[in-house]
């Protein structure tokens, strides 16, 4: 029983450790699904697995993006160091590598027995656990092709955008000064584009509203019935601009911080609850892919059903 509850708590101090390094990002006026992407050499996009393939997703995107500009890296490529020795290169020496998490649930033995013996559902015990990777710039002998720094686009990356807002087939209505979503009519509203003082955040705020889109009951299903001002609604906000992010990033667009405005909101939330920042990042990942599947798909995306923390 010792053993466990010395789990929780180094599963605990890991959430609380996280939080804390957003918490001292948005303090220093650092939003970290926004980062300042002139200080890397590396093209906008969402960090991969060199090995796998695979994107990153919730937090670890947060984590990845910003080693990426606090070591001005080249790429958006990681790997563990076992990957790295796969295939053919190694971590040269001294590099310092960095931390991504996996979340997910397990039923204990116990648990297992109750539920045998009730007839009830077992109850399921969350973990995180830690791994460390390392950016492919910080490798030798990697194979040609994987260390790639993409340029980034010009004007070709707004018509990728404009044709995935009409490919979710979401009701986009032009008009007034104001941005917003109806949940109970299930219509966005955005200015139109030469409102824009820079006219590429058009494609921003389109973003940050199919975020809240998302939630609606016949997609993802969040809570959209929050009054502003609370904290539930600061949540909502927190999911719809980190989602705007990591589809700014997929759509090769510097990410920007939308809604400044709610900074404080969203540190009083993180610093109640080391776990927030966990499940808003989770939440912006599986709506961006719900958004994304429709680049390639003709139908609406399945709601994903996965663990909410890969490591890819």
């Amino acid at each position: 029983m010792a053993r466990h509850n010395g789990n929780r708590k180094k599963g605990s101090d890991l959430y609380q450790e996280v939080t804390d390094r957003i918490i001292a990002e948005l303090e220093a006026g650092r939003a970290p699904w926004a980062q300042p992407w002139g200080g890397a050499s590396a093209a906008v996009g969402l960090p991969e697995n060199g090995s796998t393939g695979r994107a990153y997703s919730g937090i670890n995107i947060l984590l990845l993006w910003g080693a990426a500009i606090e070591e001005a890296r080249s790429c958006q490529v990681w790997l563990t160091f076992k990957q790295a020795l796969a295939l053919g290169g190694c971590v040269r020496k001294g590099e310092r590598g960095t931390t991504v998490v996996y979340a997910d649930r397990f039923t204990p033995k116990d648990e297992r027995e109750r539920a045998r013996e009730t007839g009830e559902a077992a109850r399921q015990v969350p973990f995180l656990k830690r791994y460390t990777v390392f950016n492919a710039d910080q490798c030798d002998g990697l194979p040609d092709g994987l260390l790639r720094a993409v340029p980034l686009p010009e004007c070709e990356a707004i018509p990728r955008a404009e044709a995935l807002i009409e490919a979710t087939g979401a009701d986009f209505r032009i008009g007034g000064d104001k941005a917003f979503y109806v949940p109970s009519q299930d219509f966005i509203q955005v200015p139109p584009q030469p409102a824009f003082f820079d006219q590429i955040n058009y494609y921003r705020t389109c973003f940050h509203e199919l975020g809240h889109w998302t939630g609606h009951g016949s997609r993802l299903d969040r809570d959209l019935t929050t009054s502003k001002g609370t904290k539930d609604y600061a949540r909502e906000e927190l999911v719809a601009e980190m989602t705007s992010a990591f589809l700014c990033a997929a759509q090769s667009i510097i990410p920007t911080v939308r809604h400044a405005d709610y900074l404080g909101a969203w540190l009083d939330v993180l610093r109640e609850d080391n776990r927030a920042i966990f499940r808003a990042a989770s939440q912006a990942s599986k709506a961006a892919d719900y958004i994304l599947a429709f680049q390639t798909s003709d139908n609406a995306p399945e709601v994903n059903a996965a663990p909410v923390e890969e490591a890819a």
